[in-house]
C-alpha cells in the first residue's frame, strides 16, 4: 500500500518479489488498483524502466521506505487516469513521465504530482520512461552536488551504464569535457559517441593515468563514481585542485581509505547522496529544474535516453537478469501498455 494511499477496484497486474534471491522470484500477480491520495495522481502505467536498485530490492538489500509499495520499479511513463486533491497542473488525459518510490512494475501506478513530468516532445513512451531516475540522479548529482560548470572537466564511471549515458550527454551539453570508463573498448567507443573526448577501458588501462595524461596532468574538475571501495583513492588522485568526488553507489564496497594529506592539499571535497529518500518537495524541485534546464535539450535532440532493449511487464525477471549480465549500453525498459 503506498502511504495513505486506498485499494480500490478493478485488479490491475504487478510484479511481485516472492522471496529475496535471484531473477526467478519476479512474478506477475493481480491486485487492486490503488487510488490518488492527495496529491497523487494514478497513472496507467505504459512502460517502465529498469535500474539497479532494483536488483538490491529483489535481492532483499534495498527495502522500500516506510509507507511504500514493495512493488519495484522507480519510473514510469504513461497517461493520468485519475486525479487526487491538490495536484497541481495535472489533469486526466496527460502523458507523464514520473519518478517514483516503488510501484512502477505494474499496470497502474500512483506518483506524487511534484515528481511528474510532461513526456518531453518527441520522445516515446519506452524513452519518456528511461529518464526520471537518471536524470533525475544526474542533475541533482553532477550540476547540483559536484557543481560541474562549463569548462571544466568530469570522469564518468559506468559510462555505457543509463547513469553513465545520460551524464555524458549532459555534461557535454553544458560545456563540459567529458571522460568515461567502460569495460569494453565497444562501450568506450559508445561512450565518445555520446560526447566523451575519451572512453577508458578500465580492463586495461589505468583510468587515472589517462586522465592525467589527457589533461596535462591537472586531473578532472569532477568523478562521479558507483563503484566505491578501493576506487576512492584512485578517484581522489584524478581529481585536479578543488575538486569533487561525488559517490551515488558502492558496487565494490561501501568502506574505503582516504588520504586527508591528498584531501588537503588538493582542497578535495568527497559527497554523495540517494535520491529515493528524499522527500517529495525536494525531489519536487530537480524535476523543476530538469523541466527548465533539460527538456528543452531532449525536445531539440540534443539530449536523448539511450535505450539497450525492452521486455514485456511479464519478463521482469529476464530484464533483471539482461541487467545483471552487464553487457547493455544505456537502459533497459518494461513495456506494460506502450
Amino acid at each position: 500500500m503506498h502511504g495513505t494511499t486506498a485499494w480500490a477496484s478493478p485488479n490491475m497486474i504487478a510484479i511481485h518479489i516472492s522471496r529475496p534471491g535471484p531473477p526467478e522470484v519476479l512474478r506477475a500477480v493481480e491486485g487492486p488498483i490503488p487510488v490518488p491520495a492527495s496529491g497523487e495522481v494514478l497513472v496507467e502505467v505504459a512502460a517502465a524502466g529498469v535500474n539497479r536498485p532494483d536488483l538490491s530490492q529483489r535481492e532483499g538489500r534495498y527495502a522500500p521506505p516506510a509507507g511504500v509499495t514493495d512493488i519495484p520499479g522507480l519510473e514510469l511513463s504513461g497517461t493520468i487516469i485519475g486525479v487526487g486533491d491538490a495536484a497541481g497542473e495535472w489533469r486526466r488525459g496527460d502523458r507523464v513521465c514520473a519518478l517514483v518510490s516503488g510501484g512502477a512494475y505494474a499496470t497502474h501506478c500512483v506518483a506524487p504530482a511534484p515528481q511528474c513530468l510532461p513526456v518531453p516532445r518527441g520522445c516515446s513512451m519506452i524513452e519518456a520512461a528511461a529518464i526520471p531516475e537518471t536524470f533525475f540522479t544526474v542533475w541533482t548529482n553532477v550540476f547540483e552536488r559536484g557543481r560541474l560548470a562549463a569548462g571544466e572537466s568530469i570522469l564518468v564511471h559506468g559510462g555505457a551504464s543509463g547513469i553513465g549515458t545520460t551524464a555524458i550527454q549532459l555534461a557535454s551539453s553544458f560545456g563540459a569535457r567529458v571522460f568515461a570508463t567502460a569495460g569494453t573498448g565497444a562501450k568506450c567507443a559508445a561512450c565518445e559517441r555520446l560526447g566523451a573526448e575519451r572512453g577508458i577501458d578500465y580492463r586495461h588501462e589505468d583510468f587515472v593515468a589517462a586522465v592525467l595524461e589527457a589533461t596535462g596532468g591537472r586531473g578532472v574538475d569532477v568523478v562521479l563514481d558507483m563503484v566505491g571501495g578501493d576506487y576512492v583513492s584512485r578517484n581522489l588522485e584524478a581529481l585536479a585542485p578543488d575538486g569533487r568526488l561525488v559517490q551515488i553507489a558502492f558496487l565494490r564496497g561501501a568502506r574505503a581509505e582516504v588520504n586527508l594529506a591528498l584531501v588537503m592539499r588538493k582542497r578535495l571535497t568527497l559527497t554523495g547522496s540517494l535520491l529515493r529518500p528524499r522527500s517529495v518537495e525536494e525531489k519536487g524541485a530537480i524535476a523543476r529544474m530538469l523541466r527548465e534546464r533539460v527538456w528543452p535539450l531532449i525536445e531539440a535532440g540534443r539530449v536523448r535516453p539511450v535505450i539497450h532493449r525492452t521486455f514485456p511487464l511479464r519478463e521482469a525477471a529476464a530484464a533483471h537478469a539482461e541487467l545483471e549480465r552487464g553487457e547493455h549500453v544505456g537502459k533497459i525498459v518494461l513495456s506494460v501498455g506502450a
